[in-house]
């Protein structure tokens, strides 16, 4: 039988061919698991072995970035999807003297990396989160806090080694006693730093409630790198608001206040503006008037001192200038004043209750003092003022008493005609004196008092409590004694003008002026001491 040639389909692969195809695949993937199965145990050996997640790693690092020595009641490890770990219970206390009561407290603290810096072997961790804590700074002075700020111990502060990219608290407090036994408590919503390390500036974002006087501030900027060696020498720089400022925590003012401002330089000297407003701020029973501010001023973070460079604050149509500074412990304020061609019903509205006494031009300089704060030591009584003011177109704004002064400036002009009074023209006066400010007490040594026809020459008080008037003095008159006063009193002081006359003058009569609100009035007073 003769050979036949086989002719292979060409589209058809033998059966042997499609065999060593898949062996051949099997052995690839093989090697290609085995490979990756060699790599991830290299890499899980590498990272085990440099796992930075350990508690004799992280206790040492957390100590780094509080400051203090931690004890941690419960620890695990966290591995996916980030690795890392929880501590809670955490418990901090002094580095020495552990007799004294812990510093503060955390009730929960993770911490995260990321699988690509571990396995890089970068000593990175992504974010370090606190739940709840409670710092406690001792009072100045007291063995704790010599304990817990010897000299030296701003490095303790500097930040760890490693970079913490973002470090994040919530729902913390701190509380800074005070000598007396009470203390400062600044609940603190939210405080997220960025780039925390030693030797860095740290970006921070902070929401947060002040202690005294009671409000809510908000500010973003950076702090750093800290300076261990000179702390007042760390650069500082921010923006701020602080609102819905309760002002009568500090003392017997009242009102809302709101601000906002910037800041920047170092912590030993902050160069700060800011501007406030305050639409109800009023001084005990006084009447509610929205107050404008504006400050620049040089601030020191480590004793709280601020010295004010300029200080413009505005009621109504009035500025009042100022400078001075906050010093000392406890504070006070010393602050020179200056108002020119201001409103004196202005000034006056927020000490009064009801329409202020006099209104007109305005122009004052002096000196106020404001001692600390104490309990139950009201602003009234803590503030002391010296100066000199001059009114010198005032009117009276109460209708009844403004008619009977008119219708004394015209009886005691000598020249009736000459009157430049209308018959429903406002009488004009001028006040000016040196003044004082004291207990809530206005006094004055020697203030005159000038109406067309007349000029007195008086001291006594005015009282910012109850807003009772008594001043004594002398009423010089161009006309007689018996022109002061009308009907019956008139006809029996006639007889006393030749008497009470000076020469080439009219009558010069003792007088004073005494009451309380809506019940002011001006008498003859011949028994007053001179």
């Amino acid at each position: 039988m003769a050979n036949v040639p086989v002719v292979s389909n060409p589209g058809v692969e033998p059966a042997s061919g499609i065999r060593g195809f898949w062996q051949r695949r099997k052995i690839l993937l093989l090697l290609g698991g085995a490979g990756l199965v060699v790599l991830l145990g290299a890499g899980v050996f590498l990272a085990n072995a440099h796992w930075p997640y350990r508690y004799r790693v992280v206790k040492p690092l957390l100590e780094d970035v509080l400051g203090s020595q931690i004890a941690i009641t419960h620890y695990h490890r966290t591995y996916f999807p980030h690795p890392g770990f929880v501590a809670e219970g955490l418990t901090l206390r002094r580095k020495s003297a552990m007799d004294l009561p812990p510093i503060g407290s955390v009730d929960q603290l993770a911490v995260q990396g990321t699988w690509a810096d571990l396995l890089m072997l970068r000593p990175v961790v992504r974010l370090v989160d606190m739940q709840s804590l409670h710092l406690v700074i001792p009072a100045p002075g007291s063995r704790a806090n010599r304990e817990d700020f010897p000299p030296g111990s701003a490095s303790d502060f500097a930040g760890p080694d490693t970079l913490i990219e973002e470090l994040k608290i919530h729902n913390g407090l701190l509380d800074i006693m005070r000598a007396n036994g009470l203390r400062f408590s600044f609940p603190i919503k939210e405080l997220d730093v960025r780039d925390f390390q030693k030797g860095r500036a740290n970006r921070y974002v902070v929401d947060m409630q002040n202690a005294i006087p009671h409000g809510h501030i908000q500010s973003s900027g950076s702090f750093g790198p800290l300076n261990a060696k000179s702390l007042g020498a760390t650069p500082v720089t921010g923006t701020f608001s602080f609102t819905s400022v309760m002002l009568q925590d500090i003392g017997n003012i009242r009102g809302t206040l709101a601000s906002s401002g910037r800041f920047g330089g170092t912590l030993a000297e902050i160069e700060a503006t800011a501007d406030s407003d305050t639409q109800d701020f009023a001084v005990g029973s006084g009447e509610p008037a929205p107050v404008h501010g504006s400050v620049r001023c040089a601030i020191n973070g480590q004793t709280g001192e601020v010295v004010m460079h300029m200080v413009e604050v505005k009621s109504g149509a009035t500025t009042i200038a100022a400078n001075g500074g906050v010093v000392g412990n406890p504070k006070i304020t010393n602050l020179d004043l200056a108002i020119a061609n201001g409103r004196a019903e202005d000034v006056l509205r927020p000490f009064v209750h009801g329409e202020p006494p006099i209104a007109g031009s305005l122009w004052l300089k002096g000196h106020a003092f404001v001692g600390p704060t104490e309990k139950g030591v009201g602003f009234l009584q803590r503030l002391r003022v010296d100066g000199v003011f001059d009114v010198p177109s005032e009117r009276v704004t109460n209708g009844a008493t403004e008619k009977t002064l008119s219708d004394f400036s015209r009886r005691a002009q000598k020249n009736k005609d000459d009157s430049p009074l209308g018959e429903k023209a406002d009488v004009l006066s001028a006040v000016k004196g040196p003044a004082q400010i004291r207990n809530g007490i206005a006094s004055s040594p020697h203030l005159t008092f000038e109406v067309a026809g007349a000029r007195a020459t008086l001291q006594g008080t005015f009282n910012f409590h109850d807003e009772t008037v008594h001043l004594t003095g002398n009423l010089a008159m161009q006309s007689g004694a018996s022109h002061a006063v009308t009907g019956f009193k008139s006809v029996l002081l006639k007889p006393l003008d030749p008497f009470l006359k000076k020469r080439h003058a009219g009558a010069v009569i003792p007088i004073a002026v005494i009451g309380g609100p809506g019940h002011y009035k001006v008498t003859q007073d011949f028994s007053h001491a001179k």
